[in-house]
């Protein structure tokens, strides 16, 4: 595979940084150790960095053999964990009692900090490099904290590009789309305030589990009857909470929790809107109230044309035509990088890291699961495409 020689050469080097971050995973705005260590080896070659942004994030910069190309571009990885138990077993497995990097993001800044060695040791190029490792994606809106702390003011960039491992994918190739790449994520909470009473006298009670299903039933038929089909959107009722043990008490309250994914704001809206509406009148009609609460939480990652366009140079530069897809299918999950992208050009790739030979190892597995694991060999690919990035943006010879 076309990787960068001497990234493919470190890989059992780089591999252990990764495998350093996955043994001391910390949770959103609590990443010292994975701090610890970028900022060590940041020191270690040389390269300038500003610590602290969004509490815990490093934004790093290299300059090229020359900037007169005016040119600046940003690369970023994620680097927190999730509050999941380990169950891989792996001899570097987790050290802290429910805490786990489920989702690749130690891979993630292991690649990062892999194109950061080579582009800091051989500055291939012309212009500026801006390295982003980035705190609290997973709940924490990091990406939208970094930006409200005056990330492109401080580091203005012409693009900015990220990577995601992706199990659902083989390991050696990258997989993008212009368009939507990954659904916005909203999450509400529905509180139902009825009047408790003796299960075996239900009439003098307002029962709050029955206008619970009532809500849940009918919040499935806005996106079949109020979301244009032609557009996409999710709403999953994920938790309903009510009453105790006891068999024969019906309580005073419900509380429904759940989220909402699309790619359309002008849905996004909508959908919230119906949401409040349904659960009010609902509730109203059994002689109950509700507390309704909404957050929108991450905006879609949409990438643009001209990012894409970037990426897919880069891609093939590493794997090959034959590997790189530029018209992938969306996905319904989410990620903060949309935040990036609303403010700056870019685009958010897949970098497949499955292995079809053992469809239900570690690599394989999918995120967020306790038995995931990220694939080692897909660092020089991801540390090779970041580096290809600015050097086929930014070419020292036009």
């Amino acid at each position: 595979m076309p990787v960068i020689n001497s990234i493919a050469d470190q890989k059992d080097e780089i591999a252990a940084w990764r495998q350093d971050l996955h043994k001391n995973p910390q949770t959103k705005y609590e990443e010292i150790f994975a701090g610890d260590l970028i900022a060590a080896k940041l020191d270690e070659w040389g390269v300038t960095y500003k610590r602290g942004m969004a509490e815990t994030g490093i934004v790093a910069t290299i300059e090229g053999q020359k900037t007169d190309s005016g040119k600046t571009i940003g690369l970023r990885a994620d680097m927190d964990a999730l509050d999941i138990q380990e169950k891989t077993g792996l001899p570097y497995a987790s050290q802290n009692n429910g805490k786990m990097h489920a989702c690749g993001h130690d891979g993630h800044m292991a690649s990062l900090l892999g194109a950061t060695k080579y582009l800091s040791e051989n500055k291939n190029f012309n212009g500026k490099v801006h390295l982003i490792f980035q705190p609290g994606e997973e709940g924490g809106n990091g990406a939208h904290k970094m930006i409200a702390e005056g990330l492109f003011d401080e580091f203005p960039c012409d693009y900015v590009f990220g990577i995601h491992n992706w199990p659902k994918e083989p390991a050696g190739t990258i997989v993008m789309r212009a368009g939507p790449m990954m659904a916005s994520v909203d999450e509400f909470k529905i509180e139902i305030i009825g009047k408790g009473g003796h299960a075996a006298i239900p009439e003098t009670a307002i029962d709050p589990v029955i206008i619970a299903s009532q809500i849940v039933t009918a919040l499935q038929t806005i996106v079949s009857r109020n979301v244009n089909p032609i557009d996409t959107a999710v709403i999953s009722v994920t938790s309903l909470n009510a009453g105790t043990e006891a068999f024969n008490i019906i309580p005073d309250t419900a509380t429904l929790r759940g989220t909402v994914r699309t790619f359309n704001n002008d849905s996004r809206r909508m959908i919230k809107d119906r949401i409040e509406t349904l659960c009010e009148n609902i509730a109203q009609a059994f002689g109950a109230t509700v507390d309704f609460n909404y957050g929108f939480e991450t905006d879609a990652t949409v990438n643009t044309a001209d990012g894409v366009e970037i990426a897919a140079n880069a891609a093939t530069v590493v794997v090959g035509t034959e590997n790189v897809d530029t018209n992938y299918s969306p996905t319904m999950a989410g990620e903060d990088f949309g935040a990036f992208l609303v403010e700056v050009p870019g685009a958010f790739v897949f970098v497949g890291q499955g292995n079809p030979d053992d469809p239900h190892g570690h690599n394989s597995t999918e995120l967020h699961n306790p038995n995931y694991d990220f694939n080692d060999d897909v660092i020089p690919i991801g540390a090779s495409y970041f580096a290809a990035l600015a050097e086929t943006y930014m070419p020292l010879e036009e």
